[in-house]
């Protein structure tokens, strides 16, 4: 377990861009793989991107184009960029990390394929 600290969460217009922060405890993202989930109000919590220690990435389709994850290693740090926001990215963003390494393009990562959390931040896109 690693302690893990998103930031960056706010009120947003469409079409605008934020990005996420997530700060790890030690140095995690140097050998794990790091990842980003949502949820939104009265659904699941489903997978949004995961960046591999060798700097592999996978993103679900909804943000394909969108979004782009990258790791600072250096200072710990996992950020998430996310442009041309719509109002349906309206969730918390939680960061998340895994032991294991990127399955293959196409799985569908589920909460149970990270052992790590962190608290999560609010990202709601208004009109």
């Amino acid at each position: 377990q690693v302690q893990l600290v998103e930031s960056g969460g706010g009120v947003m217009q469409a079409g605008d861009s934020l990005r996420l922060s997530c700060a790890a405890s030690e140095r995690t993202s140097s050998s794990w793989t790091m990842g980003w989930f949502r949820q939104a109000p009265g659904k699941e919590r489903e997978f949004v991107a995961a960046v591999s220690r060798g700097g592999g990435t996978r993103y679900t389709d909804s943000v394909k184009g969108r979004a782009t994850i990258s790791r600072d290693t250096a200072k710990n740090t996992v950020y998430l960029q996310m442009n041309s926001l719509k109002l349906e990215d309206t969730a918390v963003y939680y960061c998340a990390a895994r032991t294991g390494p990127l399955y293959i393009d196409g799985y569908v990562y589920t909460v149970t394929d990270f052992s790590s959390w962190g608290q999560g931040t609010q990202v709601t896109v208004s009109s």
